[in-house]
């Protein structure tokens, strides 16, 4: 007996059994297997077809697992591993030759070989060494850069070779290594089998040729599930080479180094699938291209919608509260309380948080130019009303306090009052002469048109002295209300306290409302937020489609590539490797398919900007990042479970169906 023969055995299986379900009962195809495989043997398991020669090199390669009995690997039990340890079996001990290749159609050769060094954690530049090596090594070093399909067969069969042997290769198993190939491909193909043989490599083929097996130094025969018969071939046993002539596999590296490796090799396989199914990628892209560019436009829209409405606001009067008299907003006798007077706006002028203080009153009458005549409504105000209400002056002058004063029949018009009596005078009327009832009044000024926000009209307003209304055409001197600017950075809620306060002690009474102008800002604020709100989550619907249309076609995409799966497998790829890889994918096209809508959204703003110049539409960078985190956050909340069901297929089912 030899030293080799005395060793304990590599492999040692003991009463294997292996059943599969069928309908309701089930097919044996392993029935109480026995066998020992030394290192350093070719052993060749022949058999016809469903003789259980196939089921029983799966359970060999880890890739299925039986119903009963032992299986171990140099003494360890496999039973007893994880499937992430099966795959660290694979990955650092066993290389498979597949009779129909197995190689990846969007990887090149040299991308083929490399794969199991990759989930081994071998640096870049050490494994792209190996492949090269192991490629020149089997004639091929001018092929590294093809695809498969521009591979003869027995060209793919070498690759699949070097592929095996990268990681090192102890246990290489060969399921019909020559059953594709043609003669002269077939005898490369078992030289080389017999090359890596003398190098010290167990070598067990499974193949239906008897001219095959007869190279062997073993024969194990299958049938019905049993083995028939176990002998040596005849001949003398081939020496084992005392030095290996094929380069040694690199060490491999373990930790962060490693993850971050094999997370850049899903990015590049992620990138090569969506370039090969670029309709299918865009169709899924496409969802989540409408749902991101809604929602950016929806908030841009909303944005601009609110800054509108409070430019609006702002140019009746920014910052102002106004005081009416009657106790609260509605008082039915508010026309019956005449303690509101000039004296108090004198009252207030002082105060450190008034900027500026007008009284007005208005009355409605009738303004005649010449022939023309019209309703107007008439009113009484302060020098400082302009100011307070943040009014631009168009042309002419505004009144000052001497008018006031000496209660002079000034008038500033507005916009609407200039196009009706003066829509050919270049002075905008300013200088002439218009009646106010029975009143005379001169045109001094004209105000620009105003926003048509809140509180505007369409109405013909002329604007006199307050003073002049009151002694000229009401006879009352009481106020319709008091407008006060707060000052800059006093808070309008202190001001308005402070108000309340003066007055109710003027009064000895608070028979006054206040209006706030913060208050409607902050309301209107409050609706479009609301309503910004609701449009928004109308667009996340259609980003939940979009996601949900994501997850189908991953689930599809886990159907048509569950060879591609099985072969990584098979070659090592942990749970977690597959399961990363599909996920990235998923992620990508999310975050692609965001990026566009984004671009989208922005293309489109511009657009809006250039025909709508008066509705200005911009993109907050906050916006813009929130947009894209939310593309990528679906990616990866849909994609989880197609990539957890790929992670979860059976090695030998997911080969089965390429």
């Amino acid at each position: 007996m030899t030293e080799r023969d005395a060793a304990p055995p590599l492999i040692e299986i003991r009463n294997l059994v292996r059943e599969y379900p069928s309908g309701e009962g089930k097919v044996l195809a392993l029935a109480g297997v026995d066998l020992d495989i030394r290192r350093g043997e070719m052993l060749a398991i022949v058999g016809a077809s469903g003789s259980g020669k196939s089921t029983l090199m799966n359970i060999l390669g880890c890739l299925d697992r039986p119903s009963s009995g032992s299986y171990r690997v140099s003494g360890r039990e496999t039973s007893d591993l994880t499937p992430d340890e099966l795959a660290a079996l694979r990955r650092e001990h066993f290389g498979f030759i597949f009779q129909r290749y197995h190689l990846l159609g969007e990887l090149t050769a040299a991308g083929n070989v490399e794969i199991p060094a990759i989930y081994a954690g071998v640096p870049v530049a050490d494994r792209r060494k190996r492949a090269a090596d192991l490629l020149g090594r089997l004639g091929l070093a001018e092929r590294a850069g093809h695809r498969p399909n521009q591979l003869s067969g027995g060209q793919q069969q070498r690759v699949s070779i070097a592929r095996a042997l990268i990681n090192g290769g102890e246990l290489i198993l060969a399921d019909e290594p020559t059953g594709a190939l043609d003669r002269a491909s077939g005898e490369e193909v078992l030289r080389i089998l017999d090359e890596l043989r003398s190098e010290g490599r167990t070598i067990v083929i499974v193949t239906h040729d008897h001219a095959v097996a007869a190279r062997a130094d073993r024969i194990v025969e299958m049938s019905d599930g049993r083995i028939v018969s176990d002998g040596l071939t005849p001949g003398p046993r081939r020496a084992i080479s005392p030095a290996a002539t094929m380069p040694r596999p690199p060490v491999p590296r373990s930790g962060l180094s490693s993850w971050v490796d094999r997370l850049g090799e899903s990015f590049r396989m992620a990138l090569l699938a969506m370039a090969v199914h670029k309709m299918r990628t865009f169709l899924t892209m496409l969802g989540i291209i409408i749902g991101i560019a809604s929602v950016a436009d929806v908030v841009a829209i909303g944005n601009a919608s609110q800054r509108k409405v409070l430019s609006d606001i702002s140019s009746l009067g920014t910052n102002t509260i106004e005081v009416f008299p009657g106790k609260e907003a509605g008082d039915s006798r508010a026309a019956k309380i005449t303690t509101l007077v000039a004296a108090d706006a004198k009252a207030l002028e002082g105060q450190f948080y008034v900027d500026g203080v007008t009284p007005t009153v208005s009355t409605s009458g009738t303004i005649r130019f010449g022939r023309l005549e019209a309703n107007a409504l008439v009113n009484g105000v302060g020098q400082d009303y302009f100011l307070v209400k943040g009014t631009k002056l168009a042309q002419g002058r505004l009144f000052d306090a001497a008018a006031v004063a000496s209660r002079e029949r000034q008038a500033v018009i507005d916009d609407t009052a200039r196009a009706t009596f003066f829509p050919d005078d270049a002075n905008g009327g300013v200088g002439r002469i218009v009646w106010l009832n029975k009143l005379p009044c001169r045109v001094v000024g004209v105000i620009a048109k105003q926003q048509g926000g809140f509180g505007s009209s369409q109405n013909i307003s002329v604007y006199l002295p307050y003073t002049t209304v009151q002694t000229r055409l009401t006879g009352d001197r009481s106020l319709r209300s008091l407008v006060i600017r707060v000052r800059d950075g006093i808070l309008t809620a202190t001001a308005e306290r402070a108000v309340t306060k003066l007055l109710t002690q003027r009064h000895a009474t608070k028979d006054f409302s206040i209006l706030n102008t913060d208050d409607i800002r902050r309301t209107i604020e409050s609706t479009t937020g609301t309503l910004k709100l609701l449009v928004a989550a109308i667009a996340v619907i259609s980003l939940v489609v979009g996601g949900i249309g994501v997850m189908n076609i991953m689930l599809v995409s886990i159907s048509e590539r569950a060879g591609e799966i099985g072969v990584r497998m098979a070659v090592g790829a942990r749970t977690s490797d597959v399961l990363q890889q599909f996920l990235v994918e998923a992620v990508l096209i999310s975050a692609i398919g965001g990026l566009v809508g984004i671009l989208f959204a922005v293309g489109t703003g511009i657009v809006f900007n250039l025909f709508v110049p008066s509705f200005p539409i911009t993109y907050s960078a906050t916006a813009i990042l929130t947009a894209f985190t939310c593309s990528a956050g679906i990616g990866v909340a849909f994609g989880y479970l197609p990539a957890r069901r790929a992670a979860a297929l059976d090695p030998i089912v997911a080969l089965a169906r390429d």
